[in-house]
């Protein structure tokens, strides 16, 4: 996330690998890596994205994760906050994603997780206010 210099509230999204449509930076857990410090790295390499990651989840979600051969399973994600002090010009998969600021509302309509949505639309009204980011703000 980011405030612009006018003080617009904008969330960065990126394109999956195989449908390209709009998803927040995710990834697995990491062996020996806390759960933030995993969602910051993922960050890094699916946007290019570098700033402050808070160690407190401001949401969840669930979606679908397509396999081979028609299967999927349900994956369950945890969203830290990050405010973004700076893209990368290059970053590990620039080839494969688009990047894009929008703001939490606009980012809601683009999502496909009814969830994601959810949580986005809630960051559309004075996200400084929410608790978790509150916080996340004072210690950055």
């Amino acid at each position: 996330m980011r405030w612009t210099k006018s003080g617009k509230f904008q969330v960065l999204m990126v394109t999956s690998r195989d449908t390209g449509r709009w998803i927040m930076p995710k990834g697995w857990t990491m062996n020996g890596k806390k759960p933030w410090a995993a969602a910051e790295i993922e960050a890094l390499e699916e946007a290019g994205a570098l700033g402050y990651i808070g160690h407190e989840t401001i949401g969840h979600y669930t979606y679908k994760k397509k396999l081979g051969k028609g299967q999927s399973i349900t994956c369950a994600v945890d969203v830290y906050p990050m405010v973004v002090e700076r893209l990368k010009a290059n970053w590990k998969e620039r080839a494969e994603r688009k990047r894009k600021w929008f703001s939490a509302k606009g980012a809601a309509k683009r999502v496909s997780e009814p969830e994601l949505a959810e949580l986005l639309n809630s960051l559309a009204k004075k996200p400084a206010k929410q608790p978790v980011i509150r916080e996340f703000l004072k210690a950055s």
